[in-house]
């Protein structure tokens, strides 16, 4: 979960201005002898040599599982990179860091359920950028982020305070995509309402 700006450009050929390589923390690791140990424990009674090679499978299998959850958050002059996903700065509206509780309720109650999802459960802190393009249906990124000011700011985000209002608070889909939703249910129920008249 370091800060890495090595290398000189990034998604769209452009300059990078922040990168973020979230990686399994210390704690993470242990699971390592740990799954060795439930390894040559499941086959050791019939014989040690079945344990030792069950020990090592598992813990091999962990390693792998924990270095192919490493991902990174780029941010460049155009583009926006997180895990696999790309967009093009254009399209990024509001962007906001969370911390303590109020990340929890991001991951949870207050999750949209067509929010793009980029999250790491040994990190807490997320941060959630609002989708601006009208192609796509998705309100908002949501990701964990171990450097949430750091991100917010090289996005041109704020934190999350939480004295602002209520209003602004709960703002997680963006107008022009609730009008579309709107529209589109308008267009459904038209059509149902002519196919019963015929």
């Amino acid at each position: 979960m370091t800060e890495n700006v090595d290398k000189p450009v990034g998604p769209g050929g452009s300059p990078i201005v922040y990168q973020e390589t979230l990686r399994p923390t210390w704690p993470m690791w242990l699971m390592v002898p740990l799954g060795a140990a439930l390894g040559w424990l499941t086959l050791a009674p019939l014989s040690t040599g079945w344990g030792i090679a069950s020990g090592i499978v598992v813990a091999a299998v962990v390693v792998f599982v924990l270095l192919a959850s490493q991902s990174d958050i780029t941010v460049t002059t155009t583009h926006l990179q997180v895990g696999r996903a790309t967009i093009e700065r254009k399209y990024v509206g509001t962007v906001t860091g969370f911390r303590g509780d109020d990340a929890f309720e991001q991951r949870g109650p207050k999750l949209h359920g067509l929010a793009y999802l980029h999250l790491r459960s040994w990190i807490k802190p997320v941060a959630r950028i609002q989708i601006e393009d009208e192609r796509d249906r998705t309100p908002y990124w949501l990701t964990s982020t171990a450097q949430p000011e750091k991100l917010v700011d090289a996005l041109g985000g704020t934190m999350y305070v939480p004295d602002q209002s209520s209003e602004a608070d709960d703002e997680d889909i963006p107008q022009w995509l609730i009008d579309a939703e709107r529209a589109q249910l308008e267009a459904e129920q038209a059509e149902e309402r002519r196919e019963q008249q015929q």
